[in-house]
């Protein structure tokens, strides 16, 4: 595949999203066919699947139901959007992949994280983002944005306490150590243009490099 697949990664309430949009006209200007993505969704099955993890009413749910769920939308997402888009050389920006499966509940869902890559493996037959950016924020920070953000979407993650969300920062770390020549973390405490700055040379970086 000719593209560039490029996941954006964080912890709830770490930018990442409004990153991911304000770097597409910047590398349109530049001339590439970019489109912008996300999980769990981006296309109809996936995104049914995603009203059905993130329905906040869904507490009872069960963390292997959870995981093998995201495992499937991230699946009908890839044959449906991801591949065909790599195949006609765009860039792919991602709001979320396998990390946040791997973090969220490999790590603070306890299920292990080798357990939950080799259930994504099925799923994702090798593809890996060329490039993750991992947005670095304190859980506690994070929160707050989204508490005082009125128009985000609220979710059932975000029922979950401050010590769920710092086992997901922990698992973030040690996928950061794990992974160091695909994810490179960038500073999320900073001014938003400052963090779409770095993350869009980050990119640049990258696709001038292959």
């Amino acid at each position: 595949m000719s593209g560039y697949f490029i996941s954006f990664e964080g912890g709830e309430g770490a930018g990442k999203t409004t990153v991911l949009h304000s770097i597409i006209p910047k590398l349109e200007q530049q001339g590439y066919e970019v489109i912008a993505t996300r999980e769990p969704g981006g296309i109809e099955i996936a995104e049914k699947i995603r009203s059905v993890i993130l329905d906040p009413s869904h507490v009872e749910m069960d963390e292997r139901t959870e995981a093998l769920l995201y495992a499937a939308a991230r699946r009908q997402h890839l044959v449906e959007k991801v591949f065909p888009a790599l195949e006609q050389g765009k860039i792919v920006l991602c709001d979320r992949f396998i990390d946040s499966s791997l973090a969220y509940q490999g790590y603070a869902r306890g299920l292990g994280m080798e357990k939950v890559y080799a259930m994504n493996q099925f799923a994702i037959e090798n593809c890996l983002p060329q490039l993750t950016l991992f947005f670095d924020i304190a859980p506690k920070t994070g929160l707050e944005r989204i508490r005082v953000n009125k128009d985000r979407e609220k979710n059932r993650l975000d029922l979950e306490n401050l010590m769920f969300h710092e086992k997901v920062y922990e698992g973030y770390q040690l996928l950061v150590e794990k992974f160091p020549d695909r994810i490179r973390t960038i500073c999320a405490d900073e001014e938003i243009d400052v963090v779409t700055k770095k993350a869009f040379d980050q990119i640049v970086s990258i696709v001038n490099k292959k």
